[in-house]
Order: structure tokens, then C-alpha cells, then sequence
């Protein structure tokens, strides 16, 4: 426990993680009111259609979510602190453990304050809704921080998880639906609802079930990485 208290401890005064935190807050809350308003209208092939209607639009603060682990994750890295964690904790296995604990507690913990305005606000908002939103939030999130640690570097978990959903998903889609549709954005959406394809995407079952499998997959990957590899 003494070891989960101290991450905790580091994640907490990292001022990026309430930074974070509040741009995912706002972001969530912001769209969840142009919805409710109907204010704002996006032109597409049928006409203007509700924003809430674009699920990758509606997804976008989850991007600003993520990065309260991926900081705290990838900085350490940056900074060389991890080699200074490595020394005061020789025993990696309990560090690998530890990290996972304390990054886990500050997912859940955040994740509600982060969504629950924005389920709220909405007209049509449903306990269910509230419940896939946050565990959308906390595995894409756990899953960003697998990608930190293998990736050893903020910068790049961070342009990758960006980067990936808004510009290579569309230009391989055309080419490779059925690729696409597995990967963890798209999962995501197939499991709130907002498929992009409603016919090739994946269920709602579909989609919980391959975010599960790259939460499992990189977190996995990460600790083997921290115990083999990092020095």
C-alpha cells in the first residue's frame, strides 16, 4: 500500500493531471449542452445533422481524459524519474503492481466527475449511458498508458492516440473496414452506440469486447516492459 500511496502522491501534484482533467470535464460538458440546444449543426451529405449524431465528435474529450494517465505515465520517462523509482524499488514486479493500482484508482476516480455533467445535461442521458461512457473513458485510458510505457515517451503516446482516430482511421477505412472497426476508437463507438458504420461496425458486445482485449494487451505488455526492460 505504501507503494500505491506514493504514485498516488506523484500523480496527484502533477499539475497536467488537473489541467487534463478539467479540459475533459469542459469538453464533455460543452458538447453535452450544443446537443441538448441543438445549437450547432454539422453540414454532411443529408444535410445538417445534430452534432450528437457524430460520435467521433462526441468522443473527442476522452482524448483529453487520457491524458491525465499518460502523463503521469509517460513523464516519468521524460524526466528520468522512473530510474529513480527503479532504485528505490528493486523489485519491479511490486512497482509494475503498483503503478497499475495507483493509475487504476485515479482512472475511476476521475472518470465520474469527468462524464457524469455531460450524461446529466443530456436530454435522453440514462444511467447506462453513464456507465459505457465512463468505462470507455477508463479503458481507452488504461489503454494509453500501456502505450506510454512501451512507447517510453509522452509525446508520442499522446500524438499516436490523437492521431490515429482522426486522421488514419478515416483514410483506412474505405480500404480496410473490416480492420478498422477492431481498432480501440472505433470499438469504443461501436460500444456507445455511435458506430461510423452502423452496418459493418461491431455490436455494442462487439466492441466491449475488443476494448477489454487491447486494455488487457497493453496493460499486460507494459508491466512485462517495466520488469524486462526499462533500466
Amino acid at each position: 500500500m505504501n507503494l500505491v500511496r506514493a504514485e498516488l502522491t506523484k500523480i496527484r501534484t502533477l499539475r497536467a493531471t488537473w489541467l487534463a482533467l478539467a479540459v475533459a470535464f469542459a469538453g464533455n460538458t460543452l458538447l453535452a449542452v450544443l446537443a441538448r440546444t441543438d445549437a450547432v449543426r454539422i453540414a454532411g451529405a443529408d444535410g445538417s445533422v445534430p452534432i450528437d449524431r457524430i460520435g467521433t465528435l462526441m468522443l473527442a474529450p476522452v482524448y483529453a481524459f487520457i491524458a491525465v494517465v499518460v502523463y503521469a505515465t509517460g513523464s516519468e520517462y521524460r524526466s528520468g524519474q522512473i530510474r529513480v523509482s527503479l532504485t528505490a524499488v528493486p523489485d519491479r514486479r511490486s512497482l509494475a503492481a503498483a503503478k497499475l493500482g495507483a493509475i487504476t484508482l485515479v482512472s475511476v476516480a476521475a472518470v465520474v466527475p469527468a462524464v457524469l455533467p455531460a450524461v446529466v445535461i443530456r436530454p435522453d442521458g440514462t444511467a447506462s449511458d453513464l456507465l459505457l461512457s465512463a468505462a470507455v473513458h477508463l479503458m481507452l485510458s488504461l489503454i494509453g498508458c500501456g502505450f506510454a510505457v512501451l512507447a517510453r515517451s509522452l509525446i508520442t503516446a499522446l500524438a499516436v492516440l490523437f492521431i490515429l482516430p482522426v486522421m488514419v482511421s478515416p483514410l483506412l477505412r474505405s480500404a480496410l473496414p473490416g480492420v478498422v472497426k477492431f481498432l480501440p476508437h472505433e470499438a469504443a463507438l461501436s460500444l456507445l452506440g455511435a458506430p461510423t458504420d452502423p452496418v459493418g461496425d461491431l455490436t455494442r458486445g462487439g466492441g466491449l469486447l475488443v476494448l477489454v482485449s487491447w486494455t488487457v494487451l497493453f496493460l499486460g505488455a507494459a508491466g512485462a516492459s517495466l520488469i524486462i526492460r526499462d533500466t
